[in-house]
């Protein structure tokens, strides 16, 4: 659980460990929480994905997103969620998403998009978002939504080569 002093650590999920961390926390949000998918929440674009973390004091993996790049300059953030006990804190949502636009544009990010569930699409365009078109993904409302990159300054993080875990399950 979380309390005012935790501190979050955003960051890419390079080891097998936080690899793991981080499919398992997918799979809890989007297969067994919401009942989007049946299985397994893991496609095509995992192959091509660079994991994000969120990690609170205990090292423990709160949240979870993934950045791709499509076409030279196009990245996709996609499968952006938080632990159930940690998402009335509102800062790790957020840290993801900052970390993951930063860092895309770190590596030559023209475009930023992402499909957001209606829901949270107040949320996203609070954090300099646009809406670009409503979609239907998975029989759900979503928003196909843009990055105002210039709210989204470069990190310096080194861009490593992928190692993909999308056919392990």
């Amino acid at each position: 659980m979380f309390n005012e002093m935790t501190r979050y650590q955003f960051k890419l999920a390079l080891s097998l460990t936080e690899q793991e961390a981080y499919y398992q926390l997918r799979q809890d949000i989007f297969c067994q929480e919401q009942g989007i998918f049946e299985i397994s929440d893991r496609d095509e674009y995992d192959s091509i994905s660079y994991p994000i973390i969120a990690i609170n004091n205990n090292q423990e993996v709160v949240g979870v997103v993934r950045i791709y790049e499509t076409e030279p300059g196009l990245w996709y953030g996609g499968r952006l969620g938080v632990h159930q006990d940690y998402r009335r804190v509102g800062r790790i949502g957020k840290g993801l998403i900052n970390k993951a636009v930063t860092t895309a544009n770190t590596w030559g990010c023209d475009r930023f998009l992402a499909t957001v569930q209606l829901p949270n699409v107040r949320f996203f365009q609070r954090l300099h978002w646009q809406s670009l078109q409503e979609i239907t993904i998975c029989d759900r409302p979503h928003h196909l939504m843009e990055a105002e990159l210039d709210f989204y300054p470069p990190n310096h993080e080194p861009r490593p080569a992928l190692k993909s875990m999308s056919a392990a399950c």
